[in-house]
C-alpha cells in the first residue's frame, strides 16, 4: 500500500471513530438529562425532599447506567369508564386515583402489564399527566422496597414511549415526612429493571 492510500485510510479511520464517539455522546448527553434535572433538583434547598444533614454532604444520586434495553413501545388500552379510588399512601392520607388505562409492552422478552394511573387532584392542573408507580426483582437490593415511579403524558395515539432510564424514588426515601403513594402489587415487573434510580443511602 503506498503512502498516499495509507494516509487516506489512515484519515478515513479517523474520521470515523470520531463520528462515532460523537454520535455515542448525543445518546449519553439526551439520555443522562433527567439525571442532570434530578441532581439539580436535589440540590436546590427550596425543592429538595431531602433532610438538611443530607443536604448538606449530597453530591449526586445513585444511577444505574443508562440502557437502551429498557426504553419500549407500549400499547395504551384506555379505562374511560374507571373510578376513583383511595390510593393508600406511607402516612394516613389517601390519594384519590383512578386506572387511567393498561400498558402492554415486552421488556427483556417478557410481556408486562401495568395499569397507570390519574389522580383527582392533578386533572385539572395537570390534565395531561399520567402516574406510573410499579416494582420489579431489584425492590429491596439495588432500588428501594417499596418500588419506583415514573411521570407520563398522555399520548395522542394508543401508544407510548417508556424509559425506565427515568424511573425515581418515592420522596419519603429520603425524608419520611414525605407522604407518598404505595405501588399496587399489580404493578410488578417480574424481572429486574437496572435501570433509573437506584436506592439513597
Amino acid at each position: 500500500m503506498s503512502n498516499s492510500l495509507k494516509s487516506l485510510f489512515l484519515f478515513c479511520l479517523l474520521v470515523f471513530l470520531v463520528l462515532s464517539c460523537t454520535e455515542h455522546k448525543v445518546k449519553v448527553q439526551y439520555a443522562s438529562a433527567f439525571q442532570k434535572k434530578m441532581n439539580e433538583l436535589f440540590k436546590d434547598a427550596s425543592k429538595s425532599p431531602l433532610k438538611p444533614k443530607d443536604l448538606k454532604t449530597f453530591s449526586s444520586l445513585s444511577f444505574f447506567p443508562i440502557d437502551s434495553s429498557f426504553v419500549v413501545k407500549a400499547k395504551l388500552t384506555p379505562t374511560p369508564n374507571s373510578e376513583y379510588f383511595d390510593m393508600k399512601t406511607t402516612t394516613e392520607r389517601v390519594s384519590k386515583e383512578r386506572i387511567f388505562g393498561v400498558l402492554s409492552f415486552s421488556l427483556l422478552g417478557q410481556s408486562v402489564e401495568l395499569n397507570v394511573y390519574q389522580a383527582m387532584d392533578t386533572k385539572e392542573e395537570q390534565p395531561n399527566y399520567l402516574f406510573l408507580p410499579f416494582l420489579d426483582d431489584t425492590n429491596g437490593l439495588s432500588t428501594y422496597g417499596g418500588g419506583r415511579y415514573m411521570d407520563l403524558t398522555v399520548p395522542k395515539s394508543d401508544s407510548i414511549w417508556l424509559d425506565f432510564n427515568t424511573a425515581y424514588n418515592p420522596y419519603c426515601v429520603y425524608n419520611e415526612l414525605y407522604s407518598c403513594p404505595i405501588v399496587p402489587r399489580q404493578n410488578y415487573i417480574p424481572l429486574g429493571v437496572n435501570a433509573g434510580v437506584k436506592n439513597f443511602k
